[in-house]
């Protein structure tokens, strides 16, 4: 499997580089596709701060690599055979992964190979041994020395049983002295924020129906880690970044239940918690989580970002007035039946306007989210 996987990407590596398919690890380092990798995964952590590349032949190479990896994946395992329901298989939790693994799958950490940076750490596009395009994420040595990474492997253990469409699900974890890793599935190397700081061309993509999925999709993810885990899973950071958009526009949540890593760190969170967040014993809590969440809406809605303004409060007196043009997104058409978009903001407005006690829970919004995404695709 994994000899047909690299051909597949080398075969991208061809096309994107006109190098030979498959290049032997020589003195320069890593192969050709592995270099693509790093080069594709650059670029896209870049295209924000406005790097002549073509979103369009980015967002193109991403999704076709992707999609080639699928159907070679599909045919390999159609050839095996149908296991009964009673051998099927058990979830099991993730296993720790030795460091010397980590570091061949990532080339080192190569710098070539990142696709993302937050609060928590970097994350590096990887290799698995078994031939899987993985996201491995580096959790800052600041973080490690500060003992904040107490029971890290045990917590890993128990989060990686998550398992659902709408979650970027966790497959394995490291540490090591002043190391701490986390290897998560590859859902994609685009976040919703990354959509939303686009321009006009780069935000169409993302037209009303879309966005509205993606809340639905979103919201299903944070169902399914309040409600259908036990102990329940609550994320601590509900924003745009942590939400991932794959290839087919759906929604993943990630990083969820990694706020022990960094119970002190405003950074990131600040315009994304309410305020009960930062009273003693307030803390991340399902509360906390819709708040968020009803954030993420008005970002969705408005094309802004928290962290650069004070959304919530220029947001919810438009709400209220009903002055919900005002509140659109101005790189979008507004549609002549806005009783949909009008729906999703007073969803918005109920998370972030409540205390905590009174805010709907996030299987309220995920029913009436559901609701309005089937009458959408009607």
């Amino acid at each position: 499997m994994r000899k047909i996987i690299n051909l597949a990407l080398g075969m991208l590596c061809h096309v994107h580089t006109a190098r030979p398919i498959l290049q032997e690890r020589g003195k320069g380092g890593g192969s050709s596709c592995q270099d693509f990798l790093g080069e594709l995964a650059g670029r896209t952590a870049n295209m924000s701060y406005g790097e002549g590349i073509s979103y369009a032949v980015v967002m193109a190479l991403l999704s076709t690599s992707i999609v080639i990896l699928g159907v070679l994946l599909f045919i390999l395992c159609r050839k095996k055979p149908v296991e009964s329901e009673e051998t099927l298989p058990i979830k099991l939790c993730a296993q720790a992964c030795p460091l010397t693994d980590i570091d061949a799958a990532t080339d080192c950490f190569n710098h070539r190979r990142i696709i993302g940076k937050g609060r928590l750490g970097t994350v590096y596009a990887a290799l698995s041994g078994r031939g899987e395009l993985v996201a491995v994420k580096r959790i800052h040595p600041g973080l490690v020395l500060s003992n904040a990474c107490f029971g890290f492997s045990s917590i890993l253990r128990s989060l990686s049983l998550a398992q659902h469409p709408n979650i970027v699900s966790i497959v394995g974890f490291s540490e090591g002295p002043g190391e701490r890793i986390i290897v998560m599935e590859f859902a994609g190397m685009v976040s919703l924020d990354f959509y939303l700081q686009q321009n006009s061309d780069g935000a169409s993509l993302l037209d009303w129906g879309r966005r509205l999925r993606i809340a639905a999709g979103a919201a299903r993810g944070l169902e399914y880690l309040h409600e259908g885990m036990t102990p329940h899973i609550v994320h601590g950071c509900i924003k745009a970044s942590n939400i991932i958009i794959d290839v087919k526009f759906c929604a993943r949540v990630c990083d969820y239940g990694l706020s022990f890593l960094a119970p002190h760190e405003k950074r990131g969170l600040v315009g994304y918690v309410d305020d009960e967040y930062w009273v003693e014993r307030g803390g991340a809590s399902k509360e906390s989580d819709v708040y968020g969440f009803g954030v993420m809406l008005l970002e969705l809605l408005s094309g802004r970002r928290s962290d650069e303004g004070l959304l919530v409060e220029w947001a919810l007196p438009l709400i209220k007035e009903m002055n919900i043009s005002e509140l659109l997104d101005p790189r979008l058409v507004i549609p002549s039946d806005m009783k949909h978009l009008i729906r999703l903001a007073k969803v918005a407005s109920a998370c972030v306007g409540n205390s905590r006690k009174n805010r709907p829970s996030i299987a309220q919004v995920v029913a009436i989210l559901s609701s309005l995404e089937m009458e959408v695709c009607l």
